[in-house]
């Protein structure tokens, strides 16, 4: 039975399987995003470096070149030497500082003076001058000393750009980075959260089953044990306690079978099998419930071949649960009606009876275990259950709607295996 404590129980449990899978995500999509930071700091830093001594190279190249047209030209007798030519038009001069044997310097430009600290300088290196880095270097030409040099203008502002750029790329990398591990770090999660809550309120709703027929029993024993009583009352106890037993012992049957459902892997043993012989099988064995409660229990089978591949177990399992809800949820002298029909390429059993049928917005929750969309006395809400569970197995699709006598219509169809010799375009 469905009450509110039960209902209010299950949305908290929701609520907090929510919470646990985007704490989770979150956490994930941290720790992803701080390594992807690490690691973009690490790419960045190495992309600056490469940068920097690319185009510190090149402006070395640069002045080697410099210095080897400065060495095949005739030395000058007072000034020093010109800067050669650059490389492209409008490119950056090179700087020239002659040094002479007597100690003098000359530059072709008037305001860089050369510290003279580096009036011998051999290899490249970096100085700086007027608040400006220069890359310069040096070499003996027509009996003087050469200094050549270069501004790293250049280097500076293709290092700004990277950083900037990079500095722009970070955060949003990281952004997607963050928001991408969110999502697949819930979509990875969200069906072992599922699996395990699932598993927890399966204990959960079994053990608030059984606690009410464990209860009645306790009770009707205690009160036999407690003084005499009359043969009547004692065996108006005993038949209390066999229908709780007997309620005990379906509700055990079934979550022993869902768990076995559970842990097998596929579809065990599966076989071509009539559908109509066997719903007229199923029909046969609830003849005798249908008597007891004056229901008009009828089979109408298809002409023809109905057969499915289908384990018959499973096949029988789901018959009887529809047959069982139907006869259940029937009154007194009604009916229930058992029909296979052919749906083109598609075999379909479907179950009517004259109950009080699924209310509409009841029709995607009936299948929830522990579930039941009535009041009426019977069941623990795992028949429709494991009905569903073969119906998704086994590769069937149910159609669910009211039958001519107003009550129920529980329909499936599965594909059909075989098809009689001589019909066409419905195999």
């Amino acid at each position: 039975m469905n009450v509110p404590g039960r209902l209010s129980l299950r949305g908290r449990r929701d609520g907090r399987r929510g919470q646990d899978v985007r704490a989770a995500s979150i956490r994930v999509a941290l720790s992803a995003a701080a390594v992807v930071g690490v690691a973009y700091l690490v790419v960045a830093a190495a992309v600056v470096l490469i940068v920097t001594r690319t185009l510190t190279a090149h402006i070395d190249g640069r002045l080697a070149m410099s210095l080897a047209q400065i060495g095949r030209e005739p030395p000058p007798q007072t000034a020093g030497f010109g800067a050669p030519p650059p490389e492209r038009p409008f490119g950056p001069p090179v700087i020239v500082w002659t040094i002479h044997p007597d100690g003098d310097v000359t530059c072709n430009t008037s305001n860089a003076v050369l510290p003279a600290a580096y009036r011998t300088v051999g290899a490249p290196r970096t100085i700086a001058i007027n608040n400006a880095e220069v890359r310069i270097t040096g070499a003996a030409a027509g009996g003087q000393y050469v200094v050549v040099g270069q501004t790293m203008e250049s280097v500076s502002q293709a290092q700004s750009t990277v950083i900037v750029a990079e500095a722009i790329i970070g955060p949003i990398l990281l952004l997607l980075v963050f928001l991408g591990a969110v999502g697949i770090g819930r979509r990875v999660a969200a069906p072992i959260e599922r699996a395990r809550q699932r598993q927890l309120e399966f204990t959960a709703d079994a053990s608030h089953e059984l606690r009410t027929p464990l209860s009645v029993i306790e009770a009707q024993t205690s009160l036999a044990l407690s003084h005499d009583r009359s043969e009547a009352w004692y065996r108006t106890a005993f038949q209390r306690v066999d229908h709780e037993n007997k309620r005990i012992r379906r509700l055990v049957d079934d979550m022993l079978w869902l768990a076995r459902f559970d842990a097998a892997q596929g579809q065990p043993n599966a076989e071509p099998v009539d559908a109509g012989v066997l719903a007229a099988q199923t029909a046969d064995r609830f003849a005798v419930v249908a008597e007891a409660r004056h229901l008009s229990l009828r089979v109408h089978p298809a002409p023809g071949s109905s057969v499915i591949a289908v384990p018959p177990e499973w096949l029988d399992r789901l018959l009887g649960v529809l047959l069982d809800n139907a006869c259940r949820y029937s009154p007194e002298g009604g009916s229930v009606d058992v029909s296979v029909t052919h749906d083109g390429t598609r075999v379909r059993v479907t179950v009517d009876d004259s109950g009080p049928g699924i209310p509409p917005e009841e029709r995607t929750r009936i299948f929830d275990r522990f579930h039941r969309a009535t009041d009426t006395p019977g069941g623990a809400g795992l028949g429709l259950a494991i009905a569903d569970a073969v119906v998704r197995a086994s590769g069937g699709r149910w159609r669910i709607g009211i039958s001519p006598a107003g009550g129920a219509s529980m329909s499936v169809s599965w594909a059909r295996a075989l098809a009689d010799a001589g019909e066409t375009g419905s195999g």
